[in-house]
């Protein structure tokens, strides 16, 4: 069995480099311009790919932790951190890529974000972080209790903001924005655990080492809204 792991797996690394790669043109080009919404198309596909293929491995890894990680020898815990935490990332990867393209899609028709797949994506979220919080606090894991509260918060933030009766004209720009970048975070973290599986065991899952992509994307976050906030209007002269 875990040759079927292994090949999922390599597919799952191709379609993650891919968004590795394309999450840097669209950061770099000029927003709303066609480049980056290619960019942004070939990101979304490649974020959706990569997703499928972590819920294929995080469910192996619930039923036959072992037999999918045979140099592995703790079972609950790699069946919570591949198994449990696995599936709750590829959900909340799917949640933040379809409010991020909601967001344009939808930007003048803004009763559209209401539907119910997109209620039930973010209940989904909610459900699945509460999982992975729950067996985070059982195996007195402090990277799976903190990556489930990530999901707890932007649920929430999206959720409010679906629901909102009416919102302002550009108010979908920061929406798209901070769901967009968050997915590229969510993409270079499951990379560094990954890679550092492999590469230093002992510290795959360190939270200092997953929180560079953390504190990278809010910086790219916090600059691009600064320079998307609407401008204040200039003061009359005094009389």
């Amino acid at each position: 069995m875990p040759w079927l792991f292994q090949l999922v797996l390599a597919a799952h690394v191709g379609a993650g480099l891919v968004a590795l790669i394309t999450f840097w043109g669209s950061v770099a080009t000029r927003k709303g311009g066609p480049a980056h919404r290619r960019w942004g198309r070939v990101f979304a596909a490649a974020i959706y790919v990569a997703s499928a293929q972590a819920l294929i491995m995080g469910t192996l890894s619930v039923i036959w932790p072992l037999a999918m990680h045979p140099q592995l020898t703790d079972e609950p815990l790699y069946r919570g951190l591949f198994g449990w935490m696995m599936i709750y990332l590829a959900v909340l990867a799917v949640s933040m890529t379809r409010y991020g393209l909601a967001m344009i899609a939808n930007k003048t028709a803004h009763a559209r974000n209401r539907h119910w797949s997109m209620v039930a994506l973010q209940l989904a979220v909610f459900a699945t972080g509460a999982n992975c919080l729950v067996h985070g606090i059982i195996l007195g894991q402090p990277l799976m209790i903190g990556i489930s509260l990530l999901g707890f918060g932007t649920s929430t933030t999206y959720l409010h903001y679906m629901l909102k009766p009416q919102v302002g004209r550009t108010d979908h720009i920061p929406e798209h924005l901070k769901a967009m970048v968050a997915c590229g975070i969510a993409a270079y973290t499951a990379f560094l655990s990954v890679g550092l599986v492999d590469l230093f065991p002992a510290h795959a899952f360190n939270p200092a080492i997953w929180a560079v992509p953390t504190i990278l994307g809010l910086w790219i976050i916090f600059h691009h809204l600064r320079i998307w906030a609407p401008k204040k209007p200039a003061p009359l002269p005094a009389e």
